[in-house]
């Protein structure tokens, strides 16, 4: 590599010789002529060899010069060709992803617009899925788990943390029975999501409060049911209060206690580590994890 001469100098000299002008190369690579010119003078130097001729009006190529400029152009529109091929098959392609239901709905659906918008022509097929893809079973490219962020087999990249808090419909409070404290919800159903039967257990302990003296509620298979359970007064829920804003805004759901529950859960975007990761796939995982930054700062 050592015997190859810079990049750049052979830009200067291709446009240089291309436009037979210093100052038309020097506008169109948005430099000074001084600069093309100190460029081509390195390049004659590194070959030992003069590849143009100069007068007062404008700079013609040496026999040499001709020589070089033939391959000199070939090797930039191959690497232009390159370049856009490589371009246009991180925008295309197609992607099949499996999605908790509530990151789904309440996240990932609300902005896929600008997905659209950034690669049209990729298509996208999503599903709704409530517990681990068995990936060589089916035809699923990525998903969004919701956990530990540990599972064998799968490459997992961090994308935001669980942040559960007690919401119900204020409707569901009766004025004898008002929620001053978090004690003062052992008179309310509290809504459990059947795969994560210790979350509530796990926020009472939290708060020095003894699980048993409260209320065991309706069970459901998501966390998007309890939500939507509990903006229907059927109970408290533990839910993400990002994730139920809409709801939150509209009066249907109101935030209890603003303490999080304390784990190590998060929401990971993941596939198989043996999958050979496609232009489609590494469009996404870099549009998700781009968005979720500018969400946390929102």
């Amino acid at each position: 590599m050592n015997r190859l001469p810079p990049l750049n100098s052979l830009r200067c000299f291709e446009s240089a010789a291309r436009h037979g002008s210093f100052n038309k190369a020097a506008k169109e690579l948005s430099v000074t002529p001084s600069a093309i010119s100190h460029q081509i003078k390195g390049l004659e130097g590194f070959l030992g060899i003069e590849l143009f001729r100069r007068t007062k009006r404008k700079v013609i190529l040496t026999e040499a010069g001709e020589s070089y400029l033939k391959p000199i152009k070939s090797i930039f529109e191959q690497l232009e060709s390159a370049t856009s091929e490589l371009k246009s098959q991180q925008k295309s392609g197609s992607l099949r992803l499996a999605v908790a239901p509530a990151f789904l709905t309440r996240w990932l659906m609300p902005r896929m617009e600008s997905f659209q918008e950034s690669y049209p022509d990729i298509e996208i097929e999503i599903s709704s899925s409530t517990g681990l893809v068995d990936f060589s079973a089916n035809d699923i490219d990525m998903a969004v788990y919701f956990g530990s962020g540990e599972w064998d087999g799968i490459e997992a990249h961090y994308l935001r943390p669980s942040r559960l808090a007690p919401v119900c419909n204020p409707r569901l409070i009766k004025p004898d029975r008002p929620i001053n404290k978090p004690d003062d919800m052992r008179f309310y159903p509290l809504l459990h999501v059947t795969k994560r039967k210790d979350e509530w257990n796990d926020w009472l302990k939290q708060h020095d409060l003894d699980p048993n003296k409260f209320r065991r509620g309706l069970m459901f298979s998501s966390g998007s049911l309890t939500a939507g359970a509990a903006a229907q007064g059927l109970g408290i829920s533990l839910s993400d209060p990002e994730l139920v804003m809409p709801e939150i805004v509209d009066g249907t759901l109101r935030v209890l206690f603003d303490q999080h529950l304390i784990t190590d859960k998060a929401f990971y975007l993941v596939y198989e580590k043996r999958r050979s990761v496609t232009p489609a796939m590494l469009a996404f995982k870099e549009w998700i994890i781009e968005r979720m930054v500018v969400y946390d700062e929102e």
